[in-house]
Parts: structure tokens; sequence; C-alpha cells
């Protein structure tokens, strides 16, 4: 059982289990949404989360044609985890809310492409220039 919240507390969450995979993303909707280089974020079942409090949420098309919904706490902004219509009942809560940082370690990196030069990711990490062909079911 892993547990994370938001900056301010008002929005707690439990995650239960290992999660399917961990992942950096370095889209231009993630660099603008986290104000930095990439999101690091851990995907979970939605039936393995269980979420308490107050959230909002806005959509935008992704760049694989899915629309992504981003949820975030209305008090301080942080973000929270994110859908995506192509992997229906999976959500990938943000890393940086998590209580244990540590017991996670990123599998992947997507859209390398759009990944600045002085943003150095781990070369273990395996890296995919866009959104690789892959579903939850696939395994890592």
């Amino acid at each position: 059982m892993r547990q994370g919240s938001c900056s301010c507390g008002q929005v707690t969450y439990v995650a239960r289990g290992e999660p399917i995979v961990t992942a950096h993303c370095h889209c231009r909707d993630c660099q603008r949404i986290t104000g930095t280089a990439h999101s690091t974020g851990a995907m979970f079942a939605v039936g393995d989360v269980t979420l308490t409090g107050k959230t909002a949420e806005f959509e935008l098309p992704g760049i694989t044609g899915a629309t992504v919904t981003r949820t975030f706490c209305p008090t301080c902004g942080s973000p929270l985890f994110g859908k995506n219509t192509k992997m229906p009942g999976f959500i990938t809560l943000s890393l940086g809310t998590f209580d244990d940082l540590e017991s996670f370690t990123p599998q992947v990196a997507i859209f390398a492409r759009s990944k600045p030069t002085w943003d150095a990711v781990d070369p273990s990490v395996q890296s995919f220039e866009t959104q690789p062909a892959w579903s939850p079911g696939d395994g890592v």
C-alpha cells in the first residue's frame, strides 16, 4: 500500500499493489503542467486507488488522438493524476505526490523527442521518441 497527497493535504490517496509501469513523460503538455522538463508517474488500475477530497480536472486532446484528463487539487494546484481515453480503467499518479518516492524506479521515458538536452535521465531507462504502441496488459 502506498499513500500520497497534494501539497496542502486536502486531497489524499492510497494506491494498492505495485504500479503497472512507472514512466517519465517529456511531452510538451507534461512539461507545461509540471513547469519542468518532464513528468514522472506511476500507473495503477482505477480500482486499486482510493481518493479522498475534492479535486478539479481539465481535458485536453492528447498527441495520439486520445483525450487526456488531468486531475489536480483545486486549492493548491498539485497535479495528482492523469487519465487517457486510450487506456480506460487506469490512472497515472504523479510520482511527486507519493509519501515514499524511493519505492519507485522509472522504467521508461516517452516522448523523448521533446526532451531538452539539459534533462538527464538514467541511461538504463528505456526511451521512446513518442508514445509506444503499448497497453497496460502488455507488461513493461
